[in-house]
């Protein structure tokens, strides 16, 4: 990532290099200036780009919803999402659609400006340049620099080790980060979230060794830690977002061959100050929460029906670096039955546990108080992450599979109702929804459709990490309905995502 510190020196050498280089085309072209654009970029666009029937005010609607008149409309995206993504020219569909040249790059279809002549290689890395330091605009500034405490949410995009930032109040893209450590393999960021006091997010990775931290005022990378070979897919942070529970589904260089393990980390100083392993200890462990009094970690195995606690309550003798870890236990009324528990939530009250059992189709209530079942309520097919509406007391579960509910179609969001413990309804909202978050300052449920099945909607266009792009829609709480018109493409296999309110 690139320090914010230097974007401006490097803004000076970057108009610099584009008058170097544009200076070579065709002297008879008409030179304007204006839009709010850094002049050689208004050169281009509003010359080739924001012109009579393509991307300017009036011809917007026949052409994506773009407008290029100015570069605060650029700023407003298309239909599809954000036109431009400050510092990553590879997300950024100005590129993409405006790009011939294999060299600079993956190339979208059809290519801009439409029916007349690409741009020369020049002008496209003109563009390149110019998105790649922040695409600032006459005097400089930065898009959605301003407000370090703006409300924003993060999708990890599993199958281009990406996180991309969506500034809250307009949902577009507005930072779009590689993460990991190797840009040769793909480690897949399985899980982010920002911690409770909205400070930091991390980022996990389901084929990599390596937890990362992040500040959230500019997104910035702050350090990392080494967790050893795995399958790292969850992660619990506690609520004075002083440590973390980091749980490995197999470990991939542990002493116990098949077994996972959960490892206590301190987030100030990012370092491994336990782990927690052994014998019959956590086999393939995958949902995972605190309890409410933050003393009783609760982590289930998603191959059977069982669960383990681990007791750090010092009242009993214990802590986080000793702590009594039980033994399997079956889960309340299994009943011999494969339930594969994906996720877990304690209820806001805390007198309740959730789970989400993806071999049944199910979520299953249970007590806090001595973990028997209260309630099972059917769902959809082959339910994943659980979502909670403190301000409606809605249960949100995507159902990636589900074909029953809606068919001819792949996946469901089910509500329940908290206060009742019923099914409020089913809603489609895209093809395989997994992760979801609720955004209580907007009211809405945010969701993220991985669209990685091949019979699912044909994306907008291509990432260059390969594989189908996914998209982020949204349900008004108040009403439980899609909201129409605002499904936002991100690249491969959005997978998670979390909330800075």
């Amino acid at each position: 990532m690139k320090s914010n510190n230097s974007y401006k020196l490097l803004f000076v050498l970057l108009l610099f290099s584009i008058v170097l280089c544009t200076c070579k085309t065709d002297s008879s072209v008409i030179i304007k200036s204006g839009g709010n654009y850094p002049e050689p970029i208004a050169k281009i666009i509003l010359n080739k780009c924001a012109v009579s029937g393509c991307h300017n005010d009036i011809s917007k609607e026949a052409a994506s919803g773009l407008s290029l008149t100015t570069w605060d409309h650029m700023f407003e995206g298309t239909r599809n999402g954000a036109a431009v993504i400050p510092y990553n020219h590879k997300q950024s569909t100005l590129f993409l659609f405006s790009n011939v040249y294999k060299e600079l790059g993956v190339s979208a279809k059809p290519t801009m400006p439409y029916e007349e002549s690409p741009l020369t290689k020049e002008e496209v890395i003109t563009l390149r340049n110019w998105i790649d330091y922040g695409a600032p605009n006459e005097k400089g500034f930065v898009k959605f620099s301003d407000n370090p405490l703006r409300s924003k949410f993060y999708v990890c995009n599993q199958g281009c080790d990406l996180v991309t930032v969506f500034d809250a109040a307009t949902a577009l893209p507005m930072r779009c980060f590689e993460v990991g450590q190797s840009p040769n393999f793909n480690e897949s960021p399985h899980q982010v979230r920002v911690s409770p006091d909205g400070r930091s997010y991390y980022v996990i990775f389901l084929n990599g060794t390596i937890f990362q931290k992040f500040n959230t005022a500019d997104d910035s990378f702050v350090s990392q830690v080494y967790i050893g070979h795995g399958s790292w897919n969850t992660f619990v942070i506690t609520a004075d977002s002083k440590y973390a529970y980091l749980v490995d589904y197999s470990a991939g260089d542990d002493l116990f061959p098949g077994q996972g393990r959960v490892k206590y980390i301190d987030l100030s100083a990012m370092e491994v100050k336990a782990t927690y392993n052994g014998p019959n200890l956590f086999s393939f462990p995958h949902a995972v929460a605190l309890h409410p009094n933050q003393n009783l970690l609760y982590v289930f195995g998603q191959e059977a029906s069982f669960f383990y606690k681990v007791d750090m309550r010092a009242s009993q003798g214990n802590s986080p670096l000793s702590p009594e870890i039980s033994g399997m236990i079956t889960m309340d009324q299994s009943n011999g039955q494969m339930l594969k528990p994906h996720d877990v939530l304690f209820s806001p009250d805390g007198d309740k546990y959730m789970l989400s059992c993806q071999n049944t189709n199910e979520v299953r209530f249970y007590s806090t108080a001595d973990d028997h079942l209260i309630k099972t309520i059917p769902v959809g097919t082959f339910p994943q992450e659980l979502a909670i509406s403190n301000h409606k007391n809605y249960l949100f579960v995507s159902c990636m599979e589900d074909t029953v509910n809606f068919p001819g179609f792949r996946g469901s969001i089910a509500v329940i109702d908290l206060n009742t413990l019923s099914l409020v309804k089913h809603i489609y909202t895209g093809h395989q929804p997994h992760g979801i978050a609720v955004d209580e300052s907007f009211d809405e449920l945010i969701i993220a459709n991985r669209n990685n099945n091949a019979n699912g909607p044909a994306p907008h266009h291509s990432s260059d990490c390969g594989g189908r792009n996914g998209y982020i829609t949204f349900v008004d709480i108040n009403t439980l309905k899609l909201i129409p018109q605002k499904k936002i493409e991100v690249s491969v296999d959005p997978y998670f995502i979390s909330v800075r309110p």
